[in-house]
């Protein structure tokens, strides 16, 4: 017997006209905030996990002081940023690493900015080859590091996560990377976060945020001043090869 819709006998004072019944989270409100081109800019520049005055993510987005602390009004209210005190001055960051790996996520599915210069174009390369997202590592470097962790059996792929085995948590100590941490954070322990240039998973969460740390503290890896990239010293580059067989020079741009 075919369904009728009349069956369901629903009174029409139920439905409301022109406005949408959909239930659970309220994705246009998050959509609306960070897809004016200004808001989207700017939050692009704080996924180094980095903070910074609100000059600075004006110049990036190309507003006024004005315009942009207005948008970073929108943001902050909404929780997607937070507003530090250094001093006198107000310095802003993700939200939280949530917020970050969302928006990775959704890198993964935007169109790339059309190249227009050769120094978005030589930036677009370096955020390729190595970047932070939020507070670990993505781009080529960030998934093949990933990669050879799980192909060394260091962590297994858990549902959404990555799972740390004994092997693993061997490895980390001799790394210099201690288990205290993960124990005590609130955080989820090894994010699956798919990479928005590479298309695959690097390793995020407390594990991702800890190997990161470790890696910038040995000087393998130096932020860059104007965006999220990271430059790979020659030291880095020589332990990535070593340890991991991953060629930097073949990647890097001409």
């Amino acid at each position: 017997m075919p369904f009728r819709a009349d069956a369901l006998m629903i009174p029409r004072r139920h439905f409301v006209t022109g406005r949408s019944m959909i239930a659970g989270p309220d994705l246009a409100v998050v959509a609306g905030l960070i897809g004016d081109p200004a808001r989207a800019a700017m939050m692009s520049v704080l996924m180094s996990g980095e903070a910074y005055p609100a000059t600075m993510l004006a110049e990036r987005a190309g507003v006024s002081a004005q315009t942009a602390s207005a948008h970073l009004a929108k943001l902050t209210k909404a929780s997607l940023i937070k507003v530090m005190r250094s001093g006198r001055y107000r310095l802003y960051r993700l939200g939280n690493a949530k917020v970050g790996h969302a928006l990775e996520a959704l890198g993964a599915i935007s169109p790339e900015h059309q190249i227009v210069s050769l120094r978005q174009s030589d930036e677009s390369a370096a955020l390729k080859l190595a970047r932070m997202c939020y507070d670990h590592l993505a781009g080529y470097i960030g998934v093949g590091i990933t990669e050879a962790l799980a192909h060394r059996s260091y962590i297994v792929p858990r549902g959404r996560d990555f799972e740390i085995t004994k092997k693993g948590m061997k490895w980390l100590v001799a790394f210099g990377v201690e288990s205290e941490p993960f124990e005590q954070s609130r955080r989820r322990l090894a994010t699956q976060c798919l990479d928005w240039s590479e298309r695959r998973p690097h390793v995020g969460g407390a594990l991702g945020a800890a190997l990161a740390n470790r890696m910038i503290e040995q000087g393998w890896f130096t932020r860059a001043r104007s965006n999220r990239s990271l430059k790979i010293t020659a030291d880095g580059g020589r332990w990535l090869l070593k340890n991991f067989g991953i060629s930097v020079e073949r990647q890097r741009p001409l």
